[in-house]
């Protein structure tokens, strides 16, 4: 049976699981652990726990657990001091105190949501996303960088995490064993690029016999990622990874989202484009319709501003278990 990994977090990993755990395949999702915002944030800061938001998106996404039981993890309370909160969070960060570690608190959740497949963290040290923009400011967390609107009018000078983190072990195994290897979709500089920082990811990496995948966002994240094309995100990454055509196929979306949709959601920036460079660029480019229909919605209580313009899960697995 093939091994798939995936290498992101939030709802892009999300997605890209929900749909592969239809096909078969050994599945292992990597993680970022450099999330500080939202329910998380707060858990990071109360408790000195590793960020459970992620995770808990990849676990709900893998799980084949009864409807009511997906839904708990997901849930928001409303209201009281937990408002905001998502019960997912509390329960890993709760376990990760009980057991002493974060690896064992997942292998039990696992069980209990009982997931097709294995979420790794991506490091077991508790890290800060630091950016520092050309103009000498500095960005401390990965929450600040995301709420920063002017990093392409500026430019990023340096981003690292601090302290410097090892990879998780069972990262580095997973990687190395890979015959897929899935980056994207998500917010490119918060959630996919954290990843490649973690000492030892970027190398090993490079040094998989895997096939190796990138797919593109949907949207241009404004004060971000502004102009950027299709073939900006995979030459950025390859910048920091610190070589070139790094990826056997590069996955993008090629339907747009509705006029009415589009400037609905300006604020979150516009779609992302495959130019004439982008064509020249030399890489394998799978270009198809990858948009979900309507908008997805997020809970009210959420306290987090997320992108609602999606991929369709079912249309990305399609197209990468043909790659397979």
């Amino acid at each position: 049976m093939k091994k798939i990994v995936t290498i992101g977090g939030g709802t892009g990993t999300f997605t890209v699981l929900s749909g592969l755990k239809k096909y078969p395949g050994q599945l292992t999702a990597i993680v970022t652990m450099a999330d500080d915002g939202g329910s998380t944030g707060r858990l990071r800061d109360e408790f000195g726990v590793l960020p459970p938001g992620d995770l808990r998106q990849s676990l709900v996404a893998l799980s084949e657990a009864d409807t009511a039981m997906r839904e708990l993890f997901n849930h928001r309370y409303a209201k009281g001091e937990l408002a905001g909160h998502s019960f997912g969070n509390i329960f890993i960060s709760t376990l990760e105190q009980v057991t002493g570690s974060l690896d064992k608190a997942l292998d039990v959740i696992g069980k209990i949501l009982k997931i097709r497949g294995r979420v790794i963290p991506v490091t077991l040290t508790k890290v800060r996303l630091v950016t520092e923009l050309k103009n000498g400011k500095v960005l401390e967390g990965e929450t600040e960088l995301v709420n920063y609107q002017l990093v392409s009018k500026f430019g990023i000078q340096k981003i690292y995490l601090k302290p410097a983190a090892k990879a998780n072990p069972k990262a580095l195994a997973a990687i190395k064993e890979a015959d897929l290897i899935v980056v994207g979709p998500g917010s490119f500089y918060s959630s996919i690029l954290p990843n490649f920082l973690v000492s030892g990811i970027g190398r090993a990496f490079l040094g998989s016999k895997a096939k190796k995948i990138f797919i593109a966002n949907l949207m241009n994240k404004n004060g971000h990622t502004d102009d950027f094309s299709v073939s900006d995100y995979v030459r950025e990454l390859e910048r920091f990874v610190g070589k070139k055509n790094i990826f056997d196929a590069v996955i993008y979306n090629t339907k747009k989202p509705a006029p009415a949709l589009i400037r609905k959601y300006a604020d979150e920036g516009e779609p992302i484009r495959c130019t004439k460079e982008c064509r020249a660029s030399g890489f394998k480019l799978i270009g198809t319709d990858l948009l979900a229909n309507g908008v997805k919605k997020t809970a009210k209580v959420d306290m987090l501003r997320r992108t609602l313009i999606r991929h369709d899960s079912d249309k990305l697995a399609k197209i990468i278990s043909e790659l397979l």
